[in-house]
């Protein structure tokens, strides 16, 4: 009897004991056996014949809710059907005008709007390869994108157009046409809105390029990341990790061309047949109206936006139903300053490339953490290198293989590249696919993914965001390539050398851009023009707000650079010529202390 009993004492306080020692067993256990689940999913749509892809999935959720909202737009609702008999009528439509077929890359130039969804689910039903371009690139970079991914026609809207001999462009909005641009609205209107038969994307499989995505990567221009149909539906499994069910109003404020809008939010909304509440852009004034007024019950979020709702003045009262934030790059202080001011929402901080083959996603809602190193990582072999800063590369041992860091040093995310866990690389770009290919690094032949991201992991097995490495930095929530705007900034004509990189500022995330240059023989720098060719050919995020003006470079550029960074833009320290981007004026003006006191103080807006 008293065994019995010592028994069922043990067993009263087993969870007790358990949760004293093992705190996140539960969050770690839920969290594998959710992901094992939806990975067994993947496996059973890849052995169905035809393949079972995002589009038949879509398909399902028509007939299942046909009238249910999936889109709510400026006081619009359109349902899974309207949906779906949109994106049939673009489809055909584009047979018609454009004789689009199976196997097309065909670039998708649009901001957020309900047309980016039916645009995008009419060429997938066509079997055809969507680009999806940055809405704020211009000129080269623009171009660029065309050429990389192969695509010979841009679906736009009205007003955001770009004219190439080497590009068919079509305006969904508009029919003013002319020998450039077609506008094809009315050809939309008038399309038949029948269903399109599978047969018209026959030879499309779970190793198919499904879409590009964007990104700036470690150099140059922008590259076009290769996301697979195995890829799609992986990142759209996101939301049911983090517990997002059919029943949820999803709030889609991110770029839907950028991964974590289009393949997180967008598709991932598809794969759970729940609503969302589309914006143009982020509004951190009606950020909270939107939430009361559509009964919002997940978020997405970059570290700029939670800091811009910090920011909002407070309020007596806030309700709101938002239980759950998904996102990346809040800083640690506004993530606590977050949950202050707005109540019990559960952040999940996640960590991921649209290229890479590894993720991690902090379902426990640690505080300052991307994510957890549990038995799921170990299995990809994601590891953590000790990284030579100056030299841009992992520190290797006498044999030659790379070192592992210890608990509590950053280190460089390197994941093993598998047949399970791929890296597909970059469209029209072998050179630059292979630079995110490490070899031998534990022993000969193996191969792993480069990330391009220190990060570094505590005792508990949570990671942490250091830093990136590479000639890229991130402002505004975007990638920026040094090379890019070092390219753009040698188009002035006083301009001898450029030296691009990003430097910290109190209160931001990520790095705002900086260029130290020097002037040709005999010429002096100008403001008015330098101002003029960086807002004619960047975007906003990209461009240089700090210039630094020297005599000449000594050293090597990555050398340099460190130094650089470390020197930041502070007028007391840096005794070469100064100068900051006013775009109210159009020109760089000289940057003062009294102006360096007022960007850290917030005075001035950056």
């Amino acid at each position: 009897m008293y065994v019995w009993f010592t028994l069922l004492a043990g067993l009263a306080f087993l969870p007790a004991i358990v949760k004293t020692l093992f705190p996140y067993l539960f969050h770690d256990c839920v969290y594998i056996l959710r992901a094992i689940c939806f990975g067994l999913r993947i496996e059973i749509y890849k052995r169905k014949t035809p393949f079972y892809s995002m589009v038949d999935g879509f398909g399902d959720a028509v007939r299942k809710n046909p009238h249910k909202t999936l889109i709510h737009f400026e006081g619009k609702t359109y349902s899974y059907l309207d949906v779906d008999r949109e994106s049939n009528k673009v489809a055909n439509a584009l047979r018609k005008v454009a004789g689009l077929k199976e196997g097309d890359t065909v670039a998708v130039f649009l901001g957020n709007e309900p047309a980016f969804a039916w645009t995008w689910l009419g060429l997938a039903k066509l079997g055809c390869v969507a680009a999806l371009l940055n809405f704020n690139i211009r000129s080269k970079s623009l171009l660029h994108c065309f050429s990389c991914c192969g695509a010979k026609v841009l679906i736009a809207c009205e007003g955001n157009t770009v004219i190439s001999k080497s590009v068919s462009v079509y305006i969904i909005n508009n029919d003013s046409s002319t020998e450039d641009i077609k506008g094809i609205r009315q050809a939309i209107t008038q399309a038949s809105d029948d269903p399109l038969p599978r047969s018209l994307r026959a030879n499309v499989n779970v190793r198919s390029t499904a879409l590009y995505i964007y990104t700036s990567g470690t150099t140059g221009l922008p590259k076009a990341a290769m996301v697979t149909q195995e890829r799609l539906w992986a990142a759209s499994f996101f939301q049911g990790l983090c517990g997002v069910t059919s029943e949820d109003v999803f709030y889609i404020n991110l770029p839907l061309y950028h991964s974590a809008g289009f393949l997180i939010g967008f598709t991932g909304c598809i794969e759970r047949g729940n609503s969302f509440v589309l914006r143009r852009k982020f509004s951190a004034s009606q950020f909270w109206d939107d939430c009361r007024k559509y009964n919002i019950t997940v978020m997405q979020y970059i570290g700029e936006t939670l800091r811009y709702l910090c920011n909002v003045p407070k309020v007596s009262s806030l309700d709101h139903k938002v239980r759950l934030a998904i996102g990346n790059g809040v800083r640690e202080e506004v993530w606590n300053e977050f949950l202050s001011r707005f109540g019990n929402i559960y952040v999940m901080e996640l960590y991921g490339a649209t290229e890479g083959n590894v993720v991690f996603l902090n379902y426990t809602s640690k505080v300052g953490a991307v994510g957890r190193d549990n038995i799921l990582q170990k299995v990809k072999m994601s590891r953590f290198l000790l990284f030579d800063i100056e030299k841009e590369e992992p520190l290797r041992n006498a044999a030659g293989f790379c070192v592992p860091v210890t608990p509590g040093e950053p280190g460089l995310l390197v994941a093993r590249i598998t047949t399970k866990y791929p890296f597909v690389g970059y469209a029209g770009n072998k050179q630059l696919t292979e630079k995110k290919r490490l070899r031998d690094v534990f022993e000969k032949g193996d191969l792993y993914f480069n990330s391009g991201d220190l990060l570094r992991i505590d005792h508990e097995n949570f990671v942490y965001f250091h830093d990136r490495v590479g000639d890229t930095f991130r402002w505004k929530g975007e990638n920026v390539a040094t090379t890019e705007v070092s390219g753009i900034l040698s188009m002035v004509d006083c301009i001898e050398e450029a030296n691009v990189y990003g430097v910290t500022v109190k209160g931001h995330e990520g790095r705002i851009g900086m260029a130290a240059i020097t002037l040709k023989e005999g010429r002096v720098f100008d403001c008015v023009n330098t101002c003029s060719v960086v807002t004619d050919y960047l975007p906003v995020y990209a461009r240089p707000r700090f210039i630094r003006i020297q005599v000449r470079f000594t050293g090597t550029f990555k050398m340099k650079k460190v130094k650089l960074v470390e020197e930041g833009f502070n007028p007391a320290i840096i005794q070469d010529p100064l100068y900051f981007l006013d775009l109210t004026v159009k020109k760089y003006i000289p940057f003062t202390q009294e102006n360096y006191n007022s960007v850290i103080s917030g005075e001035i807006k950056l």
